[in-house]
């Protein structure tokens, strides 16, 4: 004690802040009592306790500011009474270095955060909603396969490793599963007999080891395993920092059961926004303040996710925001468009209302995989779960998944089966990046990953879980596939838009700015047993992206010998992009609308025949479409 200086220190920031004049403690305390800080020599273990009582307190908080501490020398908890705890607040915890250590008692103890100098003007990329595609990975299962073969797998160095690949598949983002510390094992549970005497429940013997991290964590710090190194603050932030350089963002995830405080709660994203220069969040949990962030100003660049936006408590009547960070995240989009794929009755109506959904002040994003459930080869080859390994007698997991496994369970052989699911995949893809909101691909599900039939690996740390990137050549396909379907999203006009269509001729130019069809142009057929329809959508090219030269050519032509301006009107360079679906297990004939003597149509992109075998359809307004099918054509 003789060593160190203790004062009165301030009320926040709560934790260990390392200042100018020493280090601040500050702990929300609600029971009376000797309570305090308790110094833990990191060589010796020897510890120092050091009592708020000669600090200051207000309302519930006490803090103690204490000189002369050497922090490379020390570990720190809080204490009450006899009982230790780990800094609720603490941006670094030491001990839980090793993933999946199977020890009922982990001795974890609050560690002092780093100063990082090197983020060279980093700062977050603020992508537009409109122009962004998310990739949802585990940092462990993303990399820790040998097949991975990059360096750190399993860490957040493995995915700097894997940046050039994130680049050549084209995504915008990468959405982490829980990246702050947690503890992963999971031990048997206890229970009271009528003797008094505590005993063991049986233990499932799979359940040990919580994979995806989805309980209470430590909230404030990187999850020491998932680093290569001993510094998981300063690999996180290396991890972000090079990304942003490569035009990727971070989005990460956060759970928080509903006892956890929602100021803690908002305490703890700040951090991360601010610290780490995350460039957004995917919140889950009951009592989040949601409205609170969305009228935070520090959060106004930041993306926010959540199953569900308050805009009336965030927005004023007629307020647009002029960054829209907020985000609904739900399964809406899951469910109804994998009964669409295997050709369900009754879903058209609903198909066609998520494909144009794009609310004017937030974002909505879309999937039909996610980390819960089926992967996407899972999605075309199951009929029904297979958690058997999870323990729990296959009672775990969703039971209704909307999947068909295409005429055989699991694996098969038989190359209808297989040339079939493989259509069903592409049809999938299509489905979710040719509609309006942001596309959220999940990992591995572009090179036909494969968990087993398992719709919920929660507690499965091996290959279940484990991207696997020895490509099969169906795996290599798939890949080339969703690579090219994403290079066309982007540079399709259509959808980049930033309000939703109103199918009527707002650029004036001949055409509605969404117009369904069908066999006939024009006359869609919505009958609930239909699973075919044509979207048309329009827009007019600007004078920069038609040529400016090229338009004042034009005009100049149109003055006469005399020097007199003869009036004319300019022509408007109209676009038009048709998307033909047809989900029916039998071929379908669609008509697409007349064009100019000087416009034909082209086959861009399809899942059925080959581009080739298609262009028949430019030379006559009626073209056949496969079964279970999806192909673009643009004017």
């Amino acid at each position: 004690m003789a060593e160190f200086k203790i004062t009165k220190g301030t009320t926040y920031p709560l934790g260990a802040t390392i200042t100018k004049d020493g280090v601040q403690f500050a702990a929300v305390l609600h029971k009376e009592g000797d309570c305090g800080v308790v110094l833990i020599d990191k060589k010796s273990g020897d510890k120092i306790r050091i009592p708020f009582t000669e600090g200051k307190r207000i309302g519930n908080i006490s803090s103690v500011l204490v000189k002369g501490l050497d922090i490379s020398s020390y570990d720190y908890n809080f204490y009450c009474n006899e009982e230790e705890y780990v800094d609720p607040h603490a941006k670094r915890i030491i001990g839980n270095e090793v993933w999946g250590i199977k020890e009922e008692e982990v001795s974890l103890r609050s560690g002092f955060g780093t100063v990082y100098d090197n983020w060279e003007g980093d700062e977050p990329l603020c992508i537009p909603y409109e122009d962004s595609v998310i990739y949802c990975l585990h940092v462990r299962g993303f990399t820790v396969h040998p097949s991975s073969k990059v360096k750190g797998g399993g860490t957040f160095q493995g995915i700097i490793s894997k940046t050039e690949y994130l680049k050549s598949l084209g995504v915008t983002a990468i959405e982490l599963m829980p990246a702050y510390e947690f503890e992963e094992y999971n031990p048997p549970q206890k229970e009271e007999n009528s003797d008094g005497v505590m005993s063991f429940l049986k233990e499932n013997p799979v359940m040990p080891i919580n994979y995806w991290g989805y309980k209470e964590g430590y909230y404030f710090a990187p999850k020491a395993s998932y680093a290569y190194g001993n510094d998981a603050c300063s690999e996180f932030k290396d991890m972000v920092k090079h990304l942003h350089k490569n035009g990727i963002e971070v989005i990460m995830q956060f759970y928080f059961p509903e006892h956890v405080k929602q100021g803690f709660i908002f305490d703890s994203i700040r951090y991360w926004v601010t610290e780490y220069h995350i460039d957004g969040v995917h919140l889950k949990g009951s009592k989040v303040p949601i409205s609170f962030m969305g009228t935070e100003p520090l959060f106004a660049n930041t993306k926010i996710f959540y199953h569900y936006i308050p805009e009336q408590e965030i927005y004023g009547i007629h307020e647009i925001p002029p960054y829209k960070n907020m985000c609904v995240y739900t399964d809406d989009f899951m469910y109804q468009m994998r009964k669409f794929l295997k050709g369900d009755d009754d879903m058209l109506s609903g198909m066609l209302s998520l494909t144009r959904r794009k609310p004017e002040r937030v974002g909505s994003v879309n999937f039909i995989t996610n980390y819960y459930g089926f992967t996407l080869n899972d999605l075309v080859s199951y009929d029904k779960k297979h958690n058997e390994e999870n323990g729990e007698n296959n009672h775990d997991g969703a039971d209704y998944n909307y999947s068909w496994n295409c005429g055989v369970e699991g694996r098969s052989r038989k190359n209808a089966v297989s040339s079939l699911r493989k259509k069903m995949m592409r049809n999938a893809l299509m489905l979710v990046m040719l509609s309006q909101g942001t596309p959220v691909l999940l990992a591995g599900d572009e090179f036909c990953n494969s968990q087993n039939g398992n719709n919920n690996p929660y507690c499965q740390d091996n290959e279940i879980s484990w991207l696997n990137w020895n490509l099969t050549k169906p795996g290599k396909e798939m890949l080339e596939f969703t690579r090219a379907l994403i290079v066309y999203r982007k540079k399709a006009d259509f959808l980049h838009v930033k309000k939703e269509f109103t199918m009527l001729d707002m650029h004036h130019c001949g055409y509605p700015d969404l117009s369904y069809h069908g066999e006939e142009a024009w006359r869609a057929e919505l009958a609930n047993y239909n699973h075919h329809v044509g979207i048309m959508y329009s827009s007019v090219e600007s004078l920069e992206s038609a040529g400016e030269q090229t338009v004042k050519e034009e005009n100049t032509a149109l003055v006469s010998k005399n020097g007199n301006a003869k009036t004319a009107k300019t022509k408007q360079n109209v676009k038009l992009w048709y998307v033909a679906y047809n989900m029916h297990w039998e071929k379908k004939q669609f008509s697409l609308p007349k064009l100019d003597k000087d416009k034909t149509w082209r086959v861009v992109m399809t899942t059925g025949e080959s581009v080739k075998e298609m262009e028949g359809a430019t030379k006559s307004a009626t073209f056949e479409l496969a079964e279970r099918s999806i192909t673009v054509f643009e004017a």
